[in-house]
Parts: C-alpha cells; sequence; structure tokens
C-alpha cells in the first residue's frame, strides 16, 4: 500500500502560500470540505496590475484519510467494447486496458509505490460539445461530401454529459493512490455552436439542474432527422434512409425522447472551466460576431438541411484552410440558397453568446453548484476582456488555464503576446509550486497566428513556443488539453534537465467518449510519476432500443457514436496514450 497525504491542509487552516497570494489582492474566504468557497482566481488584466500575487483559489479540500486504490468504473476493470461483428454493431462489456509504464523522460526506480505520497488528483472533462442539434446554422448538409460531418448522435449529447457526471461523482477517489478528487477541470469545446441556449444546458449538466436539451417549437423535434431526407438517420419512420441501410434501428419515439425533460445531478466535486474554439466562435471557426445576417439566420425561422455535394466540398474545404475566417462567404452561401431553406420554429435562445457573456454565464449565481465562484473566471477577466487564469490546486501544486483559441476565426489555435508574458510571470512567481497547465488546443494544433480583431496589433505565438517557455520553468509537469479528440500523450524533454508530459484526451462526443483522472505524486526518490486513468460515462454497455428513458439514451448515445459512418477507429490512442504512469525527473 503506497503512503499518501492530504493534498491540501488540515481542516480550518488556510495554507501559508494562498495566504502570502492574496496579500494585495481579494481576501480569501476559507471553508471546510465541500462548504470551501474559494475566492475569485487571480485573473489576468491588460495591465497586470491585479495579477502581482500568486493565485488565491483552492479546490476542494481532502479527507485526512486516504481511500483504497481501486479499479472499478473506471477502464483498467472493463471498456465498452463490439459483441457483434458486422451492421450495426452492438455493444458489451470489453476487457480492461492495462496501465503502461512510460519511461522517456525518467527512468522508473524500484519500489517507488511504497516511498510515493500524492499531491493532488483532478479529473479532466474535454469536448463535450453539447449539440443543439437543431439549431439554423449547424452544417448538417456537409454530410453529402464528408459522412462524418453529421454524426447520428448529435441529439444525445445533454444524456451523455449527464452520464459522465454521474460516472465522476460515483468515483471513490484517484484509481491508483486513493487520495481524493480535488476538482474537474472542462478542457474547452464544452459546447458547439457558440450558441446561448448550448451554453445555459452545459452549466446546468455541471452544476445540476433540470435540462430540456430542446429550442424551437417545445412540443417536437425540428431538424435534419425528421426531414425525409435520406442522407441523415430517420429513426421514426421505416424510409431506408443512408444509416438504415448500415444497419441502424428504426426507433419509434426517439426523437420525442430525445427532447424530454432531463436531471442532472451537477458535480460533486469544485469545478473550473477553459474555453475552446467552439465556445469562443459560431461553428467554432468564424469570427462573425457582430455580423447581424448572421445573428437573426441564427435565431430565425428558416434552416437549411441539405447542399449538393459539389458545393459542400467547397464549403468544407474553406474552413479546413481558413479561407474565409469571418464567415463572410458562408453567409453568401446560405443567402443564395435562401429558397431550398426549411421553416422551423424561430427562437431568441440560439443567438451566438460573446466571450464576455460566456464569462459572465460562469459567474451566474444560479450556476455556482460547489464552486468555486466563477469555476476559474473572475471579475477582473471580465474588465481585461481576458479569459485565462490560475488557481491553487494544492499546497505546493498551481494550476493555470490558458485562452488558446485565435479570435481572428478558424477552430486551431494560438496565444497573444500579453497571455504569453502572463504565463512567464505567473510560472516565476510560483517557482517553489509545481504546475499544471490546461488549455483547449495542443501544442501541435496551435499554428493559427491570425491577429486577434481587438488587439490588432499583438503578436501571436504558437504551440511550439509555449513549449519553449513551458521549459524554462522547473515546476512544470503537465499540460493538459483536448481539441484533436483523441487520446495522445507526449514526452517533451527541454533541455537543461527539465521535462513535461502533455496528456491530450479524446472527446465526449466522438467514441471512445471518455473522461481522464490525472494524479500526481513524489516518488521520494527525485522522480515524480503522473498517473492517467480513462474512464466512461455511467451509462451501461450494453443497450435496449426499448429503453428511451435517460439512462437508455445515454447508452444509445455511445453505441450510436461506435457505429457513426466515417468514425475514426484510432480515437482512444495506443495503449501508451490510455492508462498510464508517466515518471519525470524532479525540475
Amino acid at each position: 500500500m503506497s503512503r499518501t497525504r492530504s493534498a491540501l491542509t488540515s481542516a480550518l487552516a488556510v495554507n501559508r502560500r494562498t495566504v502570502l497570494a492574496a496579500t494585495g489582492a481579494a481576501a480569501v474566504s476559507a471553508g471546510v470540505g465541500y462548504a470551501l468557497r474559494p475566492t475569485d482566481s487571480q485573473a489576468a488584466t491588460t495591465t497586470g496590475t491585479a495579477a502581482q500575487g500568486a493565485p488565491v483559489a483552492q479546490s476542494r479540500q481532502a479527507p485526512a484519510v486516504p481511500l483504497a486504490p481501486y479499479t472499478r468504473g473506471t477502464t483498467v476493470a472493463t471498456v465498452a467494447a463490439a459483441r457483434t461483428a458486422s451492421g450495426f454493431r452492438r455493444l458489451g462489456d470489453g476487457p480492461g486496458w492495462e496501465r503502461v509504464v512510460r519511461s522517456e523522460l525518467a527512468a522508473p526506480k524500484a519500489g517507488r509505490a511504497g516511498r510515493r505520497t500524492a499531491l493532488a488528483a483532478f479529473v479532466q472533462l474535454t469536448d463535450l460539445h453539447l449539440i443543439d442539434a437543431q439549431h439554423p446554422l449547424r452544417l448538417e448538409y456537409l454530410r453529402s461530401a464528408d459522412v462524418h460531418a453529421w454524426r447520428p448522435q448529435e441529439a444525445l449529447t445533454v444524456h451523455g454529459a449527464i452520464a459522465l457526471v454521474e460516472r465522476i461523482n460515483a468515483l471513490r477517489g484517484a484509481p491508483v493512490t486513493g487520495t481524493p478528487l480535488h476538482f474537474a477541470m472542462t478542457t474547452g469545446d464544452n459546447t458547439d455552436n457558440n450558441a446561448k441556449s448550448e451554453l445555459e444546458w452545459f452549466l446546468k449538466v455541471m452544476s445540476g439542474g433540470r435540462v430540456i436539451a430542446n429550442t424551437g417549437d417545445p412540443r417536437q423535434y425540428e431538424g435534419v432527422q425528421n426531414s425525409g431526407i435520406k442522407q441523415y438517420w430517420q429513426p421514426g419512420t421505416t424510409a431506408r434512409d443512408a444509416d438504415k441501410q448500415r444497419g441502424f434501428p428504426h426507433l419509434d419515439g426517439f426523437l420525442a425522447a430525445a427532447i424530454r425533460e432531463l436531471n442532472s445531478p451537477g458535480l460533486n466535486l469544485p469545478w473550473y472551466s477553459t474555453v475552446g474554439n467552439h465556445d469562443s466562435m459560431p461553428l467554432g471557426c468564424y469570427a462573425s460576431h457582430g455580423d447581424s445576417w448572421l445573428t437573426e439566420y441564427a435565431v430565425g425561422g428558416k434552416k437549411l438541411m441539405s447542399l449538393p455535394a459539389a458545393e459542400a466540398k467547397k464549403l468544407q474545404d474553406a474552413i479546413k484552410k481558413a479561407k474565409d475566417p469571418r464567415g463572410v462567404g458562408f453567409r453568401d452561401l446560405l443567402k443564395a440558397h435562401a429558397r431550398d431553406m426549411r421553416s422551423v420554429t424561430p427562437d431568441e435562445r440560439r443567438a451566438p453568446f460573446t466571450p464576455r457573456e460566456y464569462v459572465r454565464a460562469h459567474l451566474d449565481p444560479a450556476y455556482r453548484g460547489l464552486g468555486p465562484v466563477g469555476h476559474g473566471y473572475s471579475t477582473a477577466n471580465l474588465d481585461a476582456g481576458t479569459q485565462y487564469y490560475s488557481f491553487r490546486i494544492a499546497e505546493d501544486v498551481i494550476g493555470i488555464s490558458l485562452d488558446t483559441t485565435d479570435a481572428g476565426g478558424h477552430y486551431e489555435g494560438s496565444v497573444g503576446t500579453a497571455q504569453m508574458k502572463w504565463l512567464d510571470k505567473t510560472l516565476k512567481d510560483n517557482k517553489d509550486s509545481y504546475a499544471v497547465v490546461f488549455s483547449h488546443h495542443t501544442s501541435k494544433s496551435m499554428d493559427n497566428t491570425r491577429p486577434d480583431p481587438a488587439r490588432p496589433g499583438e503578436r501571436r505565438h504558437t504551440g511550439a513556443e509555449v513549449v519553449t517557455l513551458l521549459g524554462r520553468h522547473r515546476g512544470v509537469l503537465a499540460w493538459v488539453n483536448g481539441h484533436i479528440h483523441r487520446n495522445e500523450i507526449t514526452p517533451h524533454a527541454v533541455g537543461n534537465g527539465r521535462s513535461f508530459w502533455e496528456i491530450s484526451t479524446a472527446s465526449h462526443v466522438d467514441y471512445p467518449q471518455l473522461a481522464r483522472v490525472v494524479e500526481l505524486v513524489d516518488n521520494k526518490d527525485g522522480t515524480i510519476s503522473l498517473f492517467t486513468t480513462c474512464v466512461e460515462s455511467s451509462a451501461p454497455h450494453r443497450t435496449d432500443f426499448a429503453d428511451l428513458s435517460q439512462t437508455g439514451l445515454s447508452a444509445l448515445y455511445r453505441e450510436l457514436s461506435y457505429n457513426a459512418p466515417g468514425g475514426r477507429t484510432d480515437l482512444a490512442g495506443t495503449t501508451g496514450d490510455r492508462n498510464t504512469e508517466l515518471v519525470l525527473k524532479k525540475g
């Protein structure tokens, strides 16, 4: 049995670093256990004057007695797997994934399991992509050129997210060390289409509440799945659409069930939020805030549901190659197809939200849940127009949440000079702490250096530059991110004996629909280990087509994603990208 310690100081005590960090900043509001109400995180401002101290926000305090290691409810025990070989493949319980020790950055030393002490443990959720499946701006019609451009499971994203919350709530602690989980972090693309409806659903799923994943007509679904268009799965009819020809079932009542009221218990631990490109821009790629025509189209009563393959291919290529970052060509295409649109019920809730509205929504007391206030964001972010911040994870570990979206358009990312300077300063000011950095984009997907319209004179920096910056600080242990919808763990050896791990986790919209537990431990032998353990949602692996309950639909969400036409089969990554022990030298 490994020896573990509480990752925070004992009840009623406020750790020394937090008190020092609060000097000259906001006062710390301390509490005990679930009653802990952290103050605003240390957000960046345009001048930097409010970010002179170290982070002041804390995550949940841990009970004094650690839990025992366990595997139940994790992918170490079992993983959904196909139990039929062809057609529409049904899922069941499959063998778990082994834990792989990775030693590219340091050699693991014998006996470390008996010496180690826990530093912190948390859960990462990423790329939930909560989808308003009836939204007029959605690009389902790209399926005429790319079968994967629309997913048959898209009406069930909220069901799947709630089941993931239920799984996290049921975890007994960190699987390897047994230490309590201190917080959860969502690393962006929490919404799919930058719609206010999706943002409300996300905040209710995370903090708890009742959700109706439906916009437009409150009595019925209005979208591509009851359009009669055969390139989409039409679950409520016997029509031989393209997906039924692949074996997809006929399910009477599916659409009515999909828009019924749901209930989320909310996470039973504090949670933080990182912004992604789909949270920042319509369709995750268009810098079209302020385009009144597109805004009116988003909330209006017309929706384009089909497009010839040649035009769909041209639009998809323009998105992939960032030929139309402001969405001007997209707007012109919609205008040109006005006569081809179908009538839907208008709904103001489908309006796009701005970055400022995103931050303000997180600060709304209605969505506090177990905190912290703002879920990392603060009034300082509102004042400065920023979406990055830092917070204290444990007595000797800080967290840093970056904004890697490029407001100039396109789905790949970068960061501005002001944020790079703030990141460097935050790490310097906390040189005696370990650091975990969170972002949406990976280092390899940060190659979009288009200027930010709000800061046209500011240089943008790539992921490679961020890697170099992080490598200058000995306390950086990990960079945790998403965006690529694939499990991928990358070692970064950056010279002077300094190194860190980049941990990218698969999405929860595409199979295998995972989240990840990360544990930080000191091996007391000159090395640190980071344990990563993937978890699925609480939905049963086996589905029942007759079960259209909330639980039944969350199971179907997984099975539909497994069978999605054109879906990639490599998103789970290799064994070394899933359940791991990542070893590195102390800086």
